[in-house]
């Protein structure tokens, strides 16, 4: 009986975990998880009318994942491109927070660095852009908030658990195909 109370609570621990995060879905948690059984070379192809990036191996797909592109007037690039970097903890250079040095409070929230100037005793803070795979200067994929429409500054977001999961199967070199 106690080890069906522990199964419980850590079953409840991860399904709160999942409702409260940036992970969509308990699926998505699940299908991130399980081994691939394609082999070949990894490629992306990302489709914005249909807001969908797809990861194939070899010619088999192994994953999906709706995404949030380019908003108007910062458009997603399209074309071929291969990764050129990949950075796991990354943060925005140029999009983020303005924050007190003392107490870390945000005290001017969404600045463009190129447009904002930074108030007397804060320091810039870019916003986080988990598991990014960069494939062309300054645009890549990574987690963040996936609104429904195209509403970044022209990277491609995905839910975390799939950005996730391209990430760990991509490196620098793979093909990224972005196409409307």
């Amino acid at each position: 009986m106690e080890c069906v109370k522990k199964f419980v609570i850590s079953t409840v621990g991860v399904l709160a975990l999942c409702a409260f995060s940036s992970c969509s879905t308990v699926g998505d948690l699940v299908v991130t998880n399980i081994p691939a059984r394609a082999s070949g070379p990894a490629r992306v192809v990302v489709d914005l009318s249909e807001q969908e990036a797809h990861l194939f191996r070899g010619t088999k797909r192994v994953a999906s994942s709706r995404i949030s592109s380019g908003r108007e007037g910062h458009s997603t690039p399209t074309g071929r491109f291969r990764v050129i970097r990949k950075h796991e903890d990354h943060r925005s250079s140029l999009y983020g927070d303005y924050v007190d040095r003392e107490t870390g409070r945000v005290v001017r929230a969404n600045v463009d660095v190129r447009k904002h100037s930074r108030p007397r005793g804060t320091r810039y803070e870019g916003a986080p852009m988990p598991f990014y795979v960069e494939f062309k200067p300054s645009y890549g994929l990574h987690a963040g908030y996936l609104p429904g429409v195209p509403a970044s500054h022209g990277c491609i977001r995905m839910p975390y658990w799939r950005a996730r999961q391209f990430y760990n199967n991509v490196r620098v070199g793979t093909p990224v195909v972005v196409r409307h």
